[in-house]
């Protein structure tokens, strides 16, 4: 039988890494020897992270404070990235964010297109940023892992604007995966169910009867594990585009 030989821990970048699943994705691929760059808009909550990260040494981790929705502070993160370490070997596209709970006739444009600058425009951003980081390197190649969401196949109620991101994730997700082939960049998807992530605010969830009900969820660091194990994988073995880990609920 053919051994496969798992990923060698390189410069990965995590984006919404200031809290929930970014945070624990972070700290996770810290602890076996990825060296990590955290991106987000807060940055106290950023500069908390680092320090718990390299308090056992080896200044691995390192905050990159910006807002993803604003396309000169995504292209300045990949360019102080370029500059200070010459390569990417793993990108985790996880910020966003959703919407107000209301009717759709009720939600503010202005609102949608929030939701969809990050969860969308800078997704897509920072995926190219990547390829085109990971196509000039040498050697050549890398992993992107895009956090999608169990809406990306089944809507909650009242939920339009983060629904419609997550299936653009989706797309996004096939289409890397099927470009990223010849250039050894692989790309695959986290489709959390119910972790306690807090971009919700509540275990309280709206159903589709109208009433909220409290849905069991799952610790945060779980997804964290999740994407380590994914970030492990040789790039050439996996070929699938999606990997559910579904809480309860």
């Amino acid at each position: 039988m053919t051994s496969i030989t798992p990923i060698t821990p390189g410069i990965a970048l995590v984006t919404g890494a200031s809290s929930g699943i970014g945070r624990s994705a972070a700290i996770a691929l810290h602890k076996v020897g990825w060296t990590v760059i955290l991106v987000a808009r807060r940055k106290d909550a950023l500069e908390d992270a680092v320090q718990l990260m390299n308090e056992g040494g080896g200044e691995r981790a390192r905050a990159l404070p910006a807002d993803l929705s604003v396309e000169e502070e995504v292209l300045a993160v990949f360019e102080t990235i370029k500059k200070d370490y010459g390569r990417l070997d793993l990108l985790f596209n996880n910020a966003g964010m959703g919407s107000r709970k209301i009717p759709i006739e009720e939600l503010p444009l202005a609102e949608f297109r929030k939701v969809m600058e990050l969860n969308v425009t800078a997704s897509f951003i920072c995926a190219q940023e990547a390829v085109r980081l990971m196509k000039a390197q040498s050697p050549k190649g890398g992993r992107i892992i895009n956090n999608g969401s169990i809406s990306a196949y089944t809507p909650r109620v009242f939920s339009a604007p983060y629904t419609m991101s997550k299936h653009a994730i989706l797309g996004l997700t096939k289409c890397l995966a099927l470009d990223g082939r010849a250039d050894n960049i692989a790309c695959s998807q986290l489709d959390i169910g119910n972790a306690n992530s807090g971009i919700h605010g509540t275990t309280e969830m709206l159903q589709p009867n109208g009433n909220k009900q409290a849905e069991e969820q799952f610790h945060v660091d779980y997804a964290g594990q999740a994407v380590l194990y994914m970030a492990s994988l040789p790039l050439g073995t996996l070929m699938a585009t999606t990997m559910p880990f579904v809480g309860r609920g």
